[in-house]
């Protein structure tokens, strides 16, 4: 069964300097010519123009331009931060990484440029990359929860599962209040085996984000697997509940019923599932096993040709094999 990947702390954003000015100036005026109090007056104006637009969609080139303009007056860490982070929300992640580079060279302490490089980083595929600079960043600011779990994701990517724990343990020591770090140290958990830990851990960010539906979601999955269906079945229910659109949650929850011998209920469970996603070919798959369960070999058939059609090579396989002529029954087959 699919569980859902790590939650990832947000891109972090310095504390801009304070303004001079109360109301920005027109670019007009911006003249590298301009009197030092004067100037530097420009660049606080442009640069709080800037950071009230970061993140938003649509303003990343207003972001950029701002900050070209910045530094067109002088260089400024801010500026070259400013246009990382819209450059990597538009996806020049290499850009990002040299802006970042850039404002990290005029302030080597700033923990936060680290940390948004590392991410540009990992995005590009250089994890080790990544936790150097989530690493650097640490050592900045030994206090700094969402390096950890940053830094923890990267290494559970790399496979490094018992230091990913520990760098979730050491976020969550930090504040015990962050949900993302128990979810992530129990996604960590599950791929050790440890069942029993990694539903703790979601209780844990559950009890904290009584929202969080992966949370439920992934506590599904580990219920399911230790036996306990109807815990299974209550847990995808409630992130259902969060997320109506929660396509995997209904597809875990019509694996649970059948499972439980609710053919029907998978049945419907399955409809669901296509009806949000009409090309997720598991559910087509899944459900095509539910009707051959009920004796609807027909129909089964014609599901598992759309799953096949989608790309699965099991339903490819039933096909060849099963729709011909009726075989063997086969088991429930997780997500994959």
């Amino acid at each position: 069964m699919r569980r859902l990947p790590a939650l990832v702390a947000a891109l972090l954003l310095p504390a801009v300097q304070p303004l001079l000015l109360g109301t920005a100036l027109s670019t007009a005026s911006l003249l590298v010519s301009e009197a030092p109090a004067r100037a530097q007056s420009s660049v606080d104006a442009l640069l709080e123009k800037a950071r009230a637009l970061l993140g938003k969609q649509g303003s990343e080139q207003e972001v950029i331009k701002l900050a070209n303009l910045v530094l067109a007056i002088r260089q400024s860490a801010y500026a070259y931060f400013y246009r990382a982070y819209a450059k990597s929300d538009l996806g020049d992640k290499q850009g990002a990484i040299a802006d970042y580079t850039q404002a990290i060279a005029i302030t080597p302490q700033d923990a936060d440029a680290y940390i948004n490089r590392a991410y540009a980083k990992s995005d590009l595929g250089d994890k080790q990359g990544a936790i150097a600079d989530y690493s650097q960043a640490i050592a900045i600011a030994p206090q700094d929860a969402d390096a950890y779990i940053n830094r923890g994701n990267v290494k559970s990517d790399l496979g490094d599962r018992q230091g990913a724990i520990a760098d979730y343990t050491q976020a969550i020591a930090i504040n015990p209040k962050l949900a993302e770090a128990y979810y992530n140290r129990g996604n960590a958990k599950s791929d050790l085996g440890d069942k029993q830990g990694a539903i703790a851990d979601y209780n844990q960010a559950i009890a904290i984000n009584p929202k969080l539906a992966e949370a439920y979601y992934n506590r599904g999955i580990e219920k399911s697997d230790l036996g306990d269906k109807q815990g299974a079945i209550a847990d995808y229910s409630q992130a259902i509940a969060i997320n109506p659109q929660y396509a995997d949650a209904y597809i875990n929850r019509g694996n649970a019923k059948s499972a439980l011998g609710d053919k029907q209920g998978a049945i419907t469970d399955f409809n669901k599932a296509i009806a949000i996603n009409p090309e997720y070919a598991t559910a087509y798959k899944n459900r095509g096993i539910a009707l051959e369960e009920t004796g609807d070999i027909s129909s089964a058939c014609k599901d598992w040709r759309v799953a096949a059609s989608l790309g699965d090579q099991d339903a490819a396989d039933w096909v060849s094999r099963q729709c011909q002529q009726i075989a063997s029954t086969h088991p429930q087959k997780p997500l994959p």
